[in-house]
């Protein structure tokens, strides 16, 4: 993991209690403007966090260039190397959450249900149900086989996952807790002219973390 570059928010170290492990999504790095808020909102609520990098996104930061996404067992190889590092360093005495921005919290949900994993809770920031407009390929299967507690917190406005259609898929097995923002899109950001605004949404996300931990995740 020398490798792998981690950005730690105020609280981080061998004294919080509880640490969240949080990974980008497929478009935008982990120092983006949401990342960076979400980061400090969650920090503010308490949770610690530490942000990494996949390894696609690490080589466009290093020339400049787009690529898409790293095959999933990549991805899950860096995901589950960062856990193992942040366990190392911070021993045994928090609560270690996982966790992301859509693609990013998908692959903490796959991580989840994988022996081993050895996490408290998930906490998926805009779920990538289905692609846009394709209601024939929702990515739920892997759900069920979770075993620790997971929440998803989604905007309402979210066109990979919205809550009719959420709705006709009836209860979806895995999923805690299922936590909508009011006219948030994927980024969490409302119309112009809505009551709140991104920033607004993004410290309820926060807010609804915090609670979720209290009622789900038992104290070590």
């Amino acid at each position: 993991m020398n490798d792998v570059e981690l950005i730690k928010t105020k609280s981080y170290g061998e004294q919080a209690e509880m640490i969240m492990i949080l990974a980008h999504g497929a478009g935008a790095p982990m120092d983006s403007p949401f990342m960076e808020a979400l980061a400090e909102a969650l920090d503010d609520q308490g949770i610690a966090c530490v942000r990494f990098e996949f390894p696609y996104m690490q080589k466009r930061r290093e020339d400049g260039r787009k690529r898409p996404p790293d095959r999933q067992p990549k991805l899950l190889e860096c995901f589950s190397g960062v856990i193992s590092a942040v366990r190392q360093e911070i021993g045994s005495g928090a609560r270690l959450l996982i966790g992301g921005k859509s693609m990013g919290g998908r692959m903490a949900s796959v991580l989840a249900g994988e022996a081993g994993a050895g996490v408290s809770g998930v906490v998926c920031f805009g779920y990538p149900f289905h692609p846009p407009g394709k209601l024939d390929r929702w990515r739920i299967d892997h759900l069920a086989g979770v075993t620790c507690p997971l929440m998803v917190v989604q905007g309402t406005r979210d066109p990979f996952g919205k809550p009719d259609e959420l709705a006709a898929q009836g209860d979806i097995s895995g999923i805690s807790k299922l936590v909508w923002l009011d006219g948030g899109n994927h980024d969490f950001q409302p119309p112009v002219r809505h009551l709140e605004t991104q920033a607004s949404l993004i410290q309820q996300a926060a807010r609804h973390t915090r609670q979720f931990v209290a009622d789900f995740v038992p104290a070590l």
